[in-house]
């Protein structure tokens, strides 16, 4: 630890002792300090302490440890530090330490995690060791105090003198970057050339033998001499040191600028006829004797050699051959880039570069662990799954940084050709390798992350299915021996981490999808875009369009309008592009100024957006209130996020037909059949007459009949919704609901939970029935996203209608019972 160490220390902490004035004045604490003749001894390996200089000392032997444990239970802060002559000698007696020393106060005592000790010793004075009196338990020794012969006062030539050192000290601090900051430290707040000389002997990177030389001498002009010598041949030593450098580098520079000219004279022997071909195939063999081939292949690449050795120069399958070798002889067999086993470096990365998408990095940070415990293991092959625009892609780049790999992309949209993952057999004209193979020869090693995007978008024709093709690429039982046709050798891609994306895994293969590990990207909640917005979205749209950091700000109101009136999407491509579009605007408007320099920073309010991105073109449904009966609200899960729906449910006069509108698939029709074939057959439970049924048709409607709508989440709502219609009661105020419902009255789970729970919080829903299973998708969700929520977790409709329906009728109730039509009462009347 240096001065500037402790001294920062000092000032996080709080403290007010200034480190350096109490160096400074360390001079009159030494002249009245009373030395014993006695000193409990502490051996330093490898370190030498100078009078006012101060060094950490980190103590394993328990000899030391018991010298610190002591000295802090009796209150004595001075003991003697004296190097040891062989840093090796564990156990050292009288003949293994150099005869002068320093007697040192202890400033700090630090207990490590490794059960070591750290101990901050400060230099007091200088002292010889005559011999050791006491061995065990730890070493005591006979000392004798050495006076230091400080320069006379107005000393003009070591005035000069430490000039001199100061300019050197400065200089030797301009090669040494790592004491760079320490030594200007030093240089600029140590005020005594006393103790200045003695620290910098401490910190400068001398040799031990020498800084004892130093420590022995008596007279502090000398030791600062001593000290100006060794200063200049160092200094000497790295400017030969950096001219030796120099003149390497300009001797590199000189091979390249020839090896210019030899590819430029190569391209004109080319066009005159070209090198000869022995040329060429030496230069080929040459080549692959650096190769770290296995004996297949290169026995394989030295055949293929022959082979071409035999063709005329000017055939076609001279050519053909050539490329083959060549793509051979680029591709990184054998080189593979160190990983990165820091996890806390990847998660820093990982959460830096992306918000949310915890599943994700959670599953990165243990295929790094078990890494980094096993050694080597075979690389996963993860599938990430979702909708547009949530990061998948962009997903693969931060995982290729936090584990120091290369990245290579490349997308699977539209292809249909086997061979262009498995690459032309060479018998074709024009023939080459698959981009797996291609991919690795841009990178340039045989670890790269490989992103496969888009996945899902493969098509097959009959020129073959590259699905197909695929299999054996993300097999991790068969890609460690991978056959491109085009090479037509095995090749290990084993240790290459495969990360595919995918929008929809119903367009894949189920052989395909069986080898990947399937990680869900669901879409962003409002709250995650917004932060999302302010975190990535916003600095990189304002450097995009010219625009300093801070000169437009986003308060989180503004971000929320834009993600609510402006967008309808699962990720954040369309809140991308409306930023950008603000500040286009905006970077207009600051053009047409005079003085950009001086721009004042611009703070954008919800009351602006209409201005800049005109009128809103999404709007999001309230909840409506339950004065009417039959009307019931549900939650769905859509692409975009989640949303509230209304259940309509109207009765009229009729012979008890059932109608179903709004744009329902199947699924849903069904859920409405279901539920009302339930109430037909419990018609007690809620105090229903059994006629009513045949006498009043039954239509059943959910709002927005433009948007198509299906799946059986909304069960339990329309039978809610009918229950309340045949009864005429209200629906408990600001409540909503979602769950399958069976023929038996059960309640099932259905999925999208955190995405219709955020949906009913924006609406101003107060209270949610679920199924009792969702109780588990509930506690991953946030606290903070639940707050002002109150769930109901049921297993059967009867619970539902209990907490559903109030007693109390609603306003102008209908009179189920009066179901006679109005011709049969002028029937009854005549």
């Amino acid at each position: 630890m240096s001065y500037k160490d402790l001294f920062d220390d000092n000032q996080n902490q709080g403290s007010e002792i200034s480190i350096v004035a109490e160096v400074n004045d360390l001079d009159a604490e030494i002249k009245k300090l009373e030395m014993n003749d006695e000193l409990p001894i502490m051996p330093l390996r490898n370190k030498v302490l100078f009078a006012g200089a101060m060094t950490s000392v980190t103590v394993g032997r328990m000899k030391t440890i018991r010298l610190v444990k002591a000295l802090e239970k009796a209150h004595v802060t001075t003991l003697g530090a004296v190097c040891q002559k062989d840093e090796e000698t564990e156990n050292p007696q009288f003949e293994d330490l150099y005869e002068v020393g320093t007697a040192a106060k202890i400033v700090k005592v630090l207990e490590m995690p490794d059960h070591t000790i750290t101990v901050i010793l400060l230099g007091l004075c200088r002292f010889k060791l005559l011999g050791l009196k006491q061995r065990m338990p730890y070493l005591v020794g006979q000392v004798e105090r050495l006076h230091d012969e400080d320069p006379q006062a107005g000393d003009k030539e070591f005035q000069v003198l430490m000039d001199s050192v100061v300019d050197l000290a400065k200089k030797y601090a301009s090669n040494d970057k790592r004491l760079a900051d320490e030594i200007k430290f030093t240089l600029n707040n140590i005020n005594n050339p006393v103790f200045l000389v003695n620290i910098l002997c401490n910190t400068l990177r001398f040799d031990i033998k020498e800084q004892m030389e130093m420590l022995a001498i008596d007279k502090v002009k000398q030791r600062a001499y001593k000290m100006l010598e060794l200063l200049n041949r160092d200094i000497q030593f790295a400017d030969l040191r950096k001219s030796i450098q120099e003149r390497v580098g300009e001797e590199l520079n000189r091979q390249q600028r020839e090896y210019f000219l030899q590819q430029q004279i190569k391209t004109i022997q080319h066009e005159l006829g070209g090198q000869s071909a022995e040329e060429e195939i030496a230069e080929l063999r040459k080549k692959a004797d650096t190769i770290a081939w296995s004996e297949e292949v290169k026995k394989t690449f030295l055949k293929e050699v022959d082979r071409l050795e035999r063709n005329n120069p000017q055939s076609p399958e001279y050519g053909m051959q050539m490329n083959y070798l060549q793509t051979m002889l680029s591709l990184p067999w054998g080189i593979y880039t160190d990983d990165n086993l820091d996890l806390a470096n990847a998660e820093d990365i990982l959460n830096h570069d992306h918000y949310g998408l915890e599943k994700v990095k959670e599953r990165i940070l243990e295929h790094l662990a078990v890494l980094k415990l096993k050694g080597d293991m075979k690389s996963p092959i993860i599938c990430l799954y979702g909708p547009p625009g949530v990061g998948k892609t962009s997903l693969g780049k931060s995982i290729a940084k936090s584990l120091n790999r290369k990245y290579i992309r490349i997308s699977l949209g539209g292809v249909h050709d086997e061979a262009e993952i498995r690459g032309h057999r060479r018998t074709y004209i024009g023939a080459m390798p698959g981009r797996i193979i291609k991919g690795l020869q841009k990178a340039g090693s045989s670890n790269p992350v490989f992103v496969l995007d888009e996945i899902d978008k493969l098509s097959r024709d009959v020129q073959g299915d590259p699905s197909s093709a695929l299999l054996e690429v993300l097999d991790p039982e068969q890609n460690f021996a991978f056959h491109d046709n085009y090479l037509d050798v095995d090749y290990d891609l084993s240790k290459i981490m495969f990360i595919a994306t995918a929008n929809d895994l119903n367009t894949i293969p189920q052989p395909l999808l069986d080898r990947m590990e399937l990680i869900e990207v669901s879409g962003y909640i409002t709250e995650e875009k917004v932060e999302i917005a302010r975190r990535h979205l916003v600095p990189k749209e304002l450097e995009a369009n010219g625009m300093k950091k801070n000169l437009v700000r986003f308060p989180k109101s503004t971000l929320e309008a834009i993600v609510e009136d402006y967008t309808r999407e699962s990720g954040v491509r369309e809140l991308e592009k409306q930023i950008s579009k603000i500040l286009r605007k905006l970077a207009r408007r600051y053009a047409s100024e005079a003085d950009t320099a001086h721009l004042a920073p611009t703070s954008i309010k919800k009351g602006d957006l209409q201005e800049l991105l005109g009128v809103k073109k999404y709007a999001r449904d309230k909840y409506q209130g339950n004065d009417y009966a039959g009307v019931v609200t549900g939650l769905a899960w859509t692409a975009v996020g989640g949303e509230i729906l209304f259940i309509e449910t109207s009765l009229s006069k009729g012979k008890g037909k059932l109608t179903l509108t709004g744009n329902l698939g199947d699924v849903m029709k069904e859920s409405a059949m279901l539920a009302l074939e339930y109430i037909k057959a419990h018609p007690g439970l809620l105090g229903i007459n059994d006629e009513v049924f045949g006498h009043w048709d039954v239509h059943v409607h959910v709002p927005e009949g433009a948007i198509p709508k299906d799946g059986p989440s909304a069960g339990i709502t329309m039978a809610t919704s009918l229950a309340s219609a045949f009864t005429q009661r209200k629906v408990r105020a600001n409540l909503a609901m979602t769950g399958e419902i069976t023929l038996r009255g059960k309640v099932l789970p259905v999925g999208g939970i955190r995405e219709k729970i955020l949906a009913a919080k924006r609406a101003g829903i107060k209270d949610i029935i679920l199924c009792k299973e969702n109780q588990k998708d509930i506690d991953d969700i946030q606290p903070i996203y639940l707050k002002g929520l109150t769930f109901h977790y049921v297993t059967d409709i009867k619970e539902v209608f209990r907490l559903a329906l109030l007693q109390e009728k609603v306003d102008d109730a209908i009179d189920l019972n009066d179901f006679k039509r109005d011709d049969d009462k002028e029937e009854d009347a005549i």
